[in-house]
């Protein structure tokens, strides 16, 4: 919800215009069924065992963005740290996360556990956006990636890079003509809203930089485990609901671009046996 750099009061993390609604609420326009869009309003969300489009697995069929980021979790403050962890409801695994705060790092120490009696897949991925007052043009997005893909299909009309492409970082084709440097960041008069799929990592990090501000935030991460780095663009041209009005940019490391379904087919998702465990840890720091 929010994260906020106490010396300077600054929350680098977007929150919708339309704000948090209250709940028991009615769905949000526009959230053609799924949950997770249903009540959206910015922040960084942990998206397990799915990422992206629904799927079914083992005659379930699991939710847009997962389980976890829409059911309730257990949370107790223990050492100083706040100690949570959900169950899964369609697949048998359990996340525990401890969150806690050292210097000026947030770290994330996370488990998932196969709590079922046969080996089970998942996709796992961070829903970490940024938006204003720290997100604006000048801003200047960082990652050690090789390799820009985009999806085959435009998002939005709205969409300024050229759909079913592969180039090499940072430049990536327009649909009308010529490139553009993703590392640099336009403001919201821009209109356009893209969703770009950042690969081939040489190291687990990724960063925007507020020169005006003097402030950077940064995300680390495993990845081994995280091997793709997916952005959201709405640079002021989302415009159907109910993201209409988002001037953001997705930080979100996956380990796969691929939904679960899919990415069982392909080979691609992570497999734990029954009663296994996979640890990770995730840090996000702010420097002044």
């Amino acid at each position: 919800m929010e994260l906020t750099h106490l010396a300077s009061g600054v929350d680098p993390l977007f929150e919708g215009p339309w704000g948090l609604q209250p709940p028991g609420s009615p769905p949000r326009e526009g959230w053609s069924g799924f949950e997770f869009l249903a009540n959206y309003e910015g922040g960084w969300q942990e998206l397990f065992p799915n990422v992206g489009d629904p799927g079914s697995y083992r005659g379930e069929e699991i939710p847009f963005h997962g389980e976890v980021a829409t059911l309730p979790w257990e949370v107790e403050e223990r050492d100083g740290a706040l100690a949570c962890s959900v169950r899964c409801e369609r697949t048998p695994f359990r996340l525990e996360r401890t969150m806690s705060v050292q210097g000026s790092t947030l770290v994330l120490d996370e488990r998932i556990t196969n709590e079922g009696d046969q080996s089970g897949h998942f996709v796992w991925g961070h829903h970490c956006v940024v938006g204003p007052p720290f997100l604006e043009a000048g801003c200047r997005f960082r990652a050690p990636v090789r390799t820009i893909e985009t999806i085959p299909d435009l998002w939005e009309e709205t969409a300024r890079l050229d759909p079913g492409q592969s180039e090499p970082w940072p430049n990536a084709r327009l649909r009308a003509h010529g490139t553009v440097d993703l590392s640099h960041v336009p403001g919201p008069e821009i209109r356009t809203h893209d969703d770009v799929y950042l690969t081939d990592l040489e190291a687990g990090w990724a960063a925007v930089e507020n020169e005006r501000l003097g402030l950077t935030f940064r995300l680390e991460f495993d990845h081994a485990l995280f091997r793709w780095l997916i952005s959201w663009q709405p640079y002021g041209g989302a415009d159907a609901m109910p993201l209409r009005g988002s001037y953001a940019l997705g930080l979100e490391p996956w380990t796969t671009r691929l939904n679960l379904e899919h990415a069982v087919a392909a080979g691609q998702a992570t497999e734990l046996p029954a009663g296994g465990a996979l640890d990770t840890i995730v840090r996000a720091t702010i420097h002044g």
